[in-house]
């Protein structure tokens, strides 16, 4: 493989020496906060939902924040391949016009553009997602606590800085500050069901769950899509605790979660061998936005034991236009020359149909030694 590298845990990797790969092994597919970096695992989502999973019929969850969320959710969709081509060209092409002298869009401005696509997007299709007969789709944002309770022009920044602070001597300590708030779809379809259970142990970090119901559904999409600064929260969110809703990339960025305390149904542990399949742009699992640029988080810990993770190689990155992924800085660098961004992003997108190549090419003839420790 020249595009695309796998990394396992260990008790992941015991299984695949064991079995290789099979789609009824996978018990929850993860999917990270990035912007537009999740653009170029878009022709793997559309390998996995359209040509891989339908080969098996076992119930899998699905857990993303911000992009992620939307990619998961779209997952859940009829013909999804379709809906995930929609999903690209809709990204690529959504634009914020700057006035003169303007470096970047109001918050308030992008926060409305954005919420009229979700709802061009998913609007009259929710039952698909909230009804979907073997996808538990679990869409995590980050809750606002104390002075962060409200959307404050000054509180709010002076909250982030307690945040960031608190953070930096213990993760788990910014719960004062944030908490996770996880919206899952029911159990089973068509029933007056509880939460489908988290497919992860939640004692890592202050974690609330919420039922995702067609009332909330787009807002806690939204909420979880809200970069803080980049975009305003969602004050209210139907059938949550009130407050503030931000980004779920806050709390968890790359989703470092203890999977190994995973559940597939409320009586049953994970069946041995189950893996948690991770499409990434990155061998590193940040655990949350305010870690990125602390190092000694970024190493895998017990909790990715069951996990096979995909990602672009380095290399492969440097062939991309201005050697990157593409990010949320290209907004800045093309400002309104939408057509020079249209252009870097789909040459980007088109060039990572390399990946899903690859992995097709691995699942048919497993070779162990293309898979490295994560």
């Amino acid at each position: 493989m020249k595009a695309l590298q796998l990394y396992a845990g260990a008790r992941a990797l015991q299984t695949l020496k064991r079995d290789g790969l099979q789609p009824q092994a996978v018990h929850t597919i993860a999917a990270a906060a990035g912007g537009p970096k999740g653009l170029v695992l878009g022709p793997l989502d559309r390998f996995l939902f359209g040509q891989w999973l339908p080969h098996s019929s076992q119930p899998v969850d699905l857990v993303g924040a911000s992009i992620g969320a939307w990619r998961m959710a779209t997952a859940c969709l009829n013909d999804p391949v379709a809906a995930f081509e929609r999903l690209e060209h809709d990204y690529i092409h959504q634009h914020y016009e700057l006035a003169p002298g303007q470096k970047r869009p109001s918050a308030a401005l992008v926060s409305d553009l954005f919420g009229k696509n979700l709802q061009a997007f998913y609007g009259g299709r929710e039952s698909e997602v909230l009804q979907h007969p073997r996808f538990h789709l679990h869409v995590v944002t980050s809750r606002g606590r104390h002075m962060l309770t409200n959307e404050h022009w000054l509180g709010t920044p002076l909250g982030y800085l307690g945040a960031f602070l608190t953070n930096v001597v213990q993760r788990k300590a910014m719960g004062a500050w944030l908490e996770r708030v996880v919206f899952s779809t029911a159990s089973a379809p068509n029933t007056a069901a509880p939460c489908s259970p988290l497919p992860f142990a939640s004692d890592d970090y202050r974690t609330r769950q919420v039922a995702l119901t067609s009332a909330n559904f787009q807002l806690a999409l939204q909420a979880s899509c809200s970069i803080p600064f980049v975009l305003r929260a969602v004050p209210a969110i139907p059938g949550a605790p009130h407050g503030a809703y931000w980004d779920g990339g806050i709390t968890d960025y790359h989703l470092h979660l203890n999977y190994p305390g995973a559940r597939r149904t409320p009586d049953a542990a994970p069946p041995d061998g189950g893996i948690v399949l991770y499409p990434h742009f990155q061998r590193a699992v940040v655990p949350g936005w305010l870690d990125k640029k602390l190092r000694w988080r970024h190493h895998a810990t017990p909790y990715l034991d069951t996990m096979l993770l995909l990602a672009p190689r380095p290399e492969w990155i440097q062939t991309l236009p201005h050697a990157k992924l593409p990010d949320r800085t290209d907004f800045t660098y093309y400002g309104n020359d939408l057509a020079a961004r249209v252009q870097a992003w789909r040459s980007a997108t088109s060039a990572s149909a390399q990946l899903a190549d690859e992995f097709a090419a691995w699942l048919e003839r497993p070779d162990m030694a293309q898979v490295q420790p994560l």
